[in-house]
């Protein structure tokens, strides 16, 4: 942004400057042309009026010094002709003999008693020519014409040099202007980052981050100001959410334990003919405990920080988990198989224990006797660069493509059974919540050979 305030800025003044200088520069030679012109005409009247008795046979005067005086003085060149045209004395002489200037526009017009300026380019000389040709005369009779002649290369050199110093304080105008607006740039856009860097901290989750109001001008204030009164809103809205989910959760613990408490009971006073029913409703009373702590554990996940967390061991992370739930599968008769490659991934272990937990459970739910649960890292690449796979791949039954796709929709499950372990539909919807809260994603693949492979993707 500050890049496009800057070039936007520094193009204003730009156009300003252009807008300024060049009629600046061009009226500076429309001057110095009249003035030169205006010279130009003083000398040639003063001449005029000198040389007119010399013309008109009175006291003789050396026109050849006159003409040759002036050029060495003044830098221009002056033609004196006769009443025909034929030359009298040139200061500047191109070649030797007797020439005649009739054939000049503005030596015609001054025999004619007209005054003639202008300017045009000479190819004899190769050179642009301001002139003034005027007649010299006594009253009503005219005895010649005088004209003087200036090269336009002495005020080219001026008005180009005029238009280096225009350039060059147009080129110190933009540095001053780039200058000042890169700190105007500043001034606007670093509230804007900072107002940015807040909403980034709250859609990562930390919802008590506010913008500062205290610099900038007058609209982001407003809009900060705005920002931060949503973000206390939002704040109190989630933190309700939050503790009404908690509250619920705590609320209803109680009563589901002295409901298994008395159920349990009952089945010990009851007959065989009840125990079936007894032990159904305790196992739905179980499931309901989990559901519970599955809501809980999800608003939870909602609410973690997308903090950046550290490099973690997967070798000792993976056997962990994999001892701590080997009773468990060697119960349903499976075994369990962990090595982390010496691979580490960007992720917290606590998170990386309640995933693996989710996704285990998960697998020893569908697991047949005699299989084998494996617990893997590996290398992938991907079009961010390299990242780490950590797979938990059972030899169940699996799941269709499209049930792969819903799998971690809450509350979905494949089956309408309840497992011991797993059957809320919460697990793999907590298992994406709680990776993408650390940047990671979790996919659902078909296992080589049958079965499903639940891999968690982290970066390296």
């Amino acid at each position: 942004m500050i890049r496009r305030l800057l070039a936007s800025y520094l193009l204003l003044t730009l156009v300003v400057l252009i807008a300024l200088e060049v009629p600046l520069a061009l009226g500076y030679r429309d001057h110095q042309m009249d003035q030169l012109t205006s010279g130009i005409e003083r000398d040639a009247f003063v001449l005029s009026s000198y040389l007119s008795d010399s013309l008109s046979g009175g006291t003789p005067v050396d026109l050849t010094t006159v003409v040759t005086n002036y050029t060495a003085s003044t830098g221009g060149r002056v033609v004196i002709v006769n009443s025909t045209g034929d030359v009298l004395a040139d200061s500047e002489p191109a070649s030797a003999g007797k020439r005649n200037f009739l054939s000049r526009p503005e030596i015609a017009d001054a025999l004619d008693r007209e005054i003639a300026t202008g300017t045009r380019y000479s190819t004899t000389l190769g050179t642009g020519l301001v002139y003034v040709a005027i007649p010299i005369s006594i009253g009503d009779q005219v005895f010649g014409a005088l004209r003087v002649s200036y090269s336009t290369d002495q005020v080219d050199a001026e008005v180009r040099r005029y238009w280096v110093v225009l350039l060059g304080a147009g080129l110190v105008t933009l540095i001053l202007a780039a200058a000042l607006g890169v700190l105007l740039a500043r001034w606007v856009t670093r509230p804007i980052a900072k107002l940015r860097d807040a909403a980034t901290r709250i859609g990562d989750g930390e919802l008590s981050a506010r913008a500062e109001i205290e610099r900038g001008p007058p609209e982001i204030k407003d809009l900060a100001a705005a920002f931060n009164a949503t973000a206390v809103r939002l704040e109190e809205l989630v933190t309700a959410q939050e503790q009404f989910v908690a509250d619920a959760s705590h609320q209803l613990r109680t009563p589901l334990t002295a409901l298994r408490l008395r159920l349990e009971m009952l089945e010990i006073d009851s007959n065989d003919g009840n125990r079936d029913d007894i032990e159904g409703a305790r196992k739905e009373v179980h499931r309901m405990s989990r559901m519970v702590d599955g809501l809980l554990a999800l608003a939870r996940a909602e609410r973690t920080l997308g903090a950046r967390p550290g490099r973690l061991e997967l070798d000792k992370a993976l056997q962990e988990r994999a001892a701590a739930w080997q009773p468990v599968a060697e119960e349903r008769d499976v075994s369990i198989v962990a090595r982390g490659g010496g691979f580490k991934a960007r992720c917290t272990s606590d998170m990386l224990s309640q995933v693996l937990d989710n996704l285990i459970a998960n697998a020893l739910e569908v697991a047949p006797a005699n299989s084998v649960l494996t617990l893997h890292a590996t290398a992938e690449d991907s079009s961010s660069g390299s990242i780490i796979a950590i797979h938990v791949v059972d030899q169940g039954p699996g799941l269709t493509d499209e049930q792969r796709e819903r799998a971690f929709d809450r509350f979905w499950r494949a089956t309408n059974e309840r497992g011991e372990l797993g059957g809320t539909g919460l697990g793999l919807a907590i298992v994406q919540k709680l990776v993408e809260s650390e940047g990671g994603r979790a996919e659902l693949r078909a296992a080589e050979g049958g079965g499903l492979d639940a891999i968690l993707l982290f970066g390296n």
